[in-house]
């Protein structure tokens, strides 16, 4: 009879705590969602030509209205939008990756120098392009960027194999970070200022000046690769277990690395042949995510990652464009404000074994 009692309070215990665990994740996913919809009307509804909720429904839902309006909505205001959406979730999730990689919350495209990397190669592919053809193709900057993230965490893993330490590896990330930013910045000073004018902004990282054909290719890149990423989520749980459990549960580790590593350069490339290098999101979100789950559930942590990413790039960019109009401020900017005091709290947490 005890025993019975015993089995009855523990299955009684279970559904209650299974009960509690959907509940927070439900709970999480519609305040991103509400956060992604409210934020989304506010990007729209938001800029230095005032346009009414009631025109801006027209517009988007009638597809009638002022020619002039008609354009800052669709041409302007709404591919910037989108591409925010899309290039902030792609960084959040390919920080996660190589979290899962390096076994290390702290890791990321930014402070790995990965960014770095991609920054540089896609400039001297800009400059080459732009000088010699005049006009330079998304998917160019994209491989551009991709073989730029390649060669940083080539440099990474390299030093890996020697410096076992996370703390001194991280360190080894920034200063590959600080060489290509230095090679970069040499290239641009004795580019020609036609293609400095070209350089300038999207090195300092901004959304502006995005289009629908930007949208469209950046879209099919991150979709195609978050399939991928979320097909991995068995993988990446036993992994996240340890390298032995995960053997045990018949993953393939070495090939399962390598997948892990192309799939964020692949995102991180995206990003930053659009964007340019943004640093702090594939630290901060990841962590503010897992937090706000309450579990490291690969299943779950994966669209939420990208949702968050999401959210947080597109207030980022509304801060960027709106906190001193007309002037704008760079994307990195205002991700560095909030991203790094996300940093510094997860460190002092670490440090206090917590």
């Amino acid at each position: 009879m005890k025993e019975e009692k015993k089995q009855l309070s523990q299955k009684t215990d279970f559904h209650r705590e299974n009960f509690i665990r959907r509940t927070r994740y439900t709970t999480v996913f519609v305040l991103l969602l509400l956060t992604f919809c409210v934020i989304t009307i506010l990007n729209i509804n938001t800029g230095n030509v005032n346009i009414s909720i009631s025109k801006i429904l027209k517009i988007l839902f009638c597809h009638a209205g002022d020619q002039t309006e008609y354009n800052i909505i669709w041409k302007i205001r709404l591919p910037r939008i989108l591409m925010a959406a899309i290039l902030g979730g792609a960084l959040s999730l390919s920080g996660f990756l190589l979290q899962t990689f390096f076994e290390n919350p702290i890791a990321g495209p930014f402070v790995l120098g990965i960014s770095s990397g991609a920054k540089m190669v896609v400039a001297l592919t800009m400059i080459y392009f732009l000088g010699q053809l005049k006009t330079v193709s998304s998917y160019t900057l994209i491989i551009a960027a991709f073989i730029g993230s390649l060669i940083s965490i080539g440099f990474i893993l390299l030093i890996s194999r020697r410096i076992k330490h996370m703390a001194t590896l991280l360190v080894a990330g920034i200063m590959i970070g600080y060489i290509c930013s230095a090679i970069t910045d040499f290239v641009i000073t004795f580019a020609e200022d036609s293609d400095i004018v070209n350089l300038h902004g999207w090195s300092q990282g901004s959304f502006s000046g995005m289009s629908w054909s930007n949208v469209g290719i950046s879209a099919a890149v991150v979709a195609v690769t978050f399939m991928l990423v979320f097909f991995l989520s068995k993988p990446i749980g036993a992994y996240q277990l340890g390298e032995a459990y995960a053997q045990s549960m018949g993953v393939n580790i070495k090939v399962f690395r390598v997948a892990l590593i192309l799939l964020s350069s692949i995102l991180s490339a995206c990003v930053t042949a659009f964007a340019g290098p943004i640093s702090f999101v594939g630290i901060a979100v990841p962590f503010i995510i897992k937090c706000a789950l309450g579990t490291s559930r690969p299943l779950v942590v994966i669209p939420a990652t990208f949702l968050g990413g999401a959210v947080f790039c597109m207030l980022c960019d509304l801060i960027a464009r709106m906190a001193f109009a007309p002037i704008e401020l760079n994307i990195s900017t205002v991700t560095s404000i909030f991203g790094a005091p996300v940093v510094i709290f997860m460190m002092l947490r670490r440090k206090r074994g917590q």
